[in-house]
């Protein structure tokens, strides 16, 4: 097990080369620069920039100079030293423009991720042993409503509810008595109050998924004939339930954990952008209109590694899990 962990860490080092290579090739795609989309901006304002300065630019930025020089730059400072570049729209080190952003980004993800375990795997299990009851169908019913209800809509209709509700304002990160306050307890509690909305609503569809692949796998451990076996030798319904099949249907849910932390990010964009929450979601699309490459590649760049470190983490987990997939490993 140990030198499978190994192994799987080792692997992650050539992996982030090829997928830092691979951004930071498709950020160059789009034709022009940084330089030239601010050009085009301030022509628009009557405004404009001469061929000398934006040559200067140029130079000060390292855009003169081939992609490959470029990339080996870039990646070896972030290696050497964790300097993913200078934003060009935000004029500062991108590393400073991310972290606050990150934060709040990972928070909200393992949040969704935390009520989607909790609410998914147990529904899952429920439904599969009443299939067909109310219960079960109530299920199917929500499970097909939070995949086809929109982020937008279910973030405006849980902002009005609470602002009518509760006369609680949740838009932004924090109210405004605590927007420049030492951490404490109720500002932590303020947080927490403006985070739960966007956390629900990218939980509900993950939990819709969740439950639906929760109770066909259950369905299908349940109808072979080891579970006759030990219901024959005596156990309990219960421990029957969660020591065989319950072990067994959770591996497709584990096996996708490193692509859920990604995908709610991408997800959250939107929801981000209605609630007023400082996310990389928004962040991200804004690099991408202004051509700001660094800022950009950066960003994609830590979502690759979310994936990489979801995928070993799922890996772990399902050896843990699962003993065939142990021995296997072995």
């Amino acid at each position: 097990m140990f030198a499978f962990i190994i192994r799987r860490t080792a692997l992650m080092v050539p992996t982030m080369l090829i997928i830092s290579a691979i951004v930071f090739v498709v950020i160059q795609l789009p034709p022009g620069d940084f330089l030239d989309t601010l050009a085009s901006q301030l022509a628009s304002q009557g405004e404009g920039l001469a061929d000398s300065q934006i040559a200067l630019l140029r130079e000060r930025y390292g855009l003169d100079q081939s992609i490959l020089v470029q990339y080996l730059k870039w990646i070896t400072n972030i290696v050497t030293a964790l300097d993913f570049g200078q934003s060009f729209e935000w004029n500062k080190a991108v590393l400073d423009v991310i972290a606050p952003r990150f934060w709040v980004t990972l928070g909200i993800a393992l949040l969704s991720l935390a009520l989607t375990a909790v609410v998914a795997i147990p529904c899952g299990i429920y439904v599969s042993l009443r299939q067909y009851s109310l219960g079960d169908n109530l299920a199917t019913f929500f499970s097909f409503l939070g995949l086809a209800v929109p982020n937008v809509l279910m973030t405006l209709v849980l902002m009005y509810a609470s602002f009518t509700l509760f006369d609680s304002n949740p838009g932004g990160l924090f109210s405004a008595q605590y927007q420049d306050a030492p951490w404490s307890v109720g500002r932590v509690l303020d947080l927490l109050a403006h985070l739960w909305i966007p956390a629900v609503v990218l939980a509900t569809a993950g939990t819709a998924e969740v439950v639906r692949v929760m109770r066909a796998t259950m369905l299908d451990e349940l109808s072979k004939p080891y579970v006759d076996t030990a219901r024959a030798k005596g156990l309990t319904e219960a421990r029957l339930t969660m020591k065989y099949p319950a072990r067994i249907a959770i591996n497709p849910i584990v096996s996708k954990l490193g692509w859920m932390i990604p995908i709610i990010v991408s997800s959250e964009a939107v929801v981000s952008i209605v609630a007023d929450i400082p996310t990389m979601g928004p962040l991200l699309l804004r690099s991408l209109l202004a051509q700001d490459m660094y800022l950009a590649g950066a960003i994609i760049l830590l979502l690759a590694f979310l994936t990489v470190i979801g995928t070993l983490i799922s890996d772990i987990l399902l050896a843990l899990l699962d003993p065939r997939i142990r021995h296997a490993m072995e």
